[in-house]
């Protein structure tokens, strides 16, 4: 959890325009696709070269939440939160989570990357831009 200081639907804005990542986003190489309900992405990001990433929006809530779901349930599951929420100042409370699971998970969580440092980054380039943009 962090705060921005930017009104939800800026943030909102960057979120969604899937166009405007590779700008502004260290953390991601290409993202084709459409941000919005039940839409499938195709996602590349440099923490893990070479794999491509196929989450879908499972939840959108606009200025408010989104849900990127990738995976085969109960096998294996990643599910990305991203949550807004506004404060009385103008600024806004940025948190995004993400749970892995599935039956799979004890055996191939040796093979995934440490995402943690690339969400860093990426909420901080996401601060950095929003105010930028204020």
């Amino acid at each position: 959890r962090d705060r921005r200081p930017a009104t939800p639907q800026r943030l909102w804005s960057l979120l969604t325009n899937a166009a405007d990542f590779p700008r502004w986003n260290s953390t991601v190489t290409r993202i084709t696709g459409t941000i919005g309900p039940g839409e499938r992405l195709a996602l590349e990001v440099k923490a893990a070269p070479g794999r491509t990433f196929k989450p879908r929006v499972t939840r959108f809530e606009p200025e408010h939440s989104m849900v990127w779901s990738d995976g085969f349930a109960p096998m294996f599951q990643g599910v990305r939160t991203f949550t807004l929420s506004p404060r009385g100042d103008g600024t806004t409370t940025f948190s995004m989570v993400e749970v892995l699971s599935g039956v799979m998970l004890p055996m191939i969580k040796g093979s995934l990357p440490d995402f943690g440092p690339a969400f860093e980054a990426y909420a901080a380039d996401l601060k950095r831009e929003a105010e930028r943009t204020a």
